[in-house]
């Protein structure tokens, strides 16, 4: 569980500091190799701190929620947890993948995101997590 879940937080980390390249690490060996791990850190670290501190707080808060609801013995649903992850990622591809089409709600995102981020990842989280 514990390698689980270091790979899933170095691929979270590696996802958030580059916003077009999505890094994969390889299932053959536990652990991703070490040029690209450097890059996501040397990617993350170019953040402003504002932007680090938020991105660490919402991936954070998403694996409390995760485990909380692991713990209290509910089927947690890994598809919504990478769904929010991508929420913060590309608001507008995560509320298409949800929704299954494109319609109002994408457009919605789409807008929100291309006039400021924020409102973007807000409004596709709300439409992610509002379902439930």
């Amino acid at each position: 569980m514990k390698k689980i879940k270091t790979l899933l937080l170095s691929f979270v980390v590696a996802t958030l500091c580059s916003q077009a390249t999505v890094i994969v690490p390889a299932p053959a060996s536990g652990t991703p190799d070490s040029v690209t791990v450097n890059k996501a850190v040397h990617e993350f670290k170019s953040l402003s701190k504002s932007e680090r501190k938020f991105r660490i707080r919402q991936v954070k808060d998403e694996m409390r929620a995760f485990k909380v609801a692991k713990k209290a013995g509910k089927e947690t649903d890994t598809n919504t947890l990478l769904l929010v992850i991508l929420a913060i990622l590309l608001p507008p591809l995560a509320v298409y993948l949800h929704q299954g089409e494109i319609n109002n709600k994408f457009w919605i995102s789409l807008l929100l995101t291309l006039i400021f981020w924020l409102p973007g990842i807000v409004y596709a989280l709300i439409v992610i997590l509002g379902d439930k």
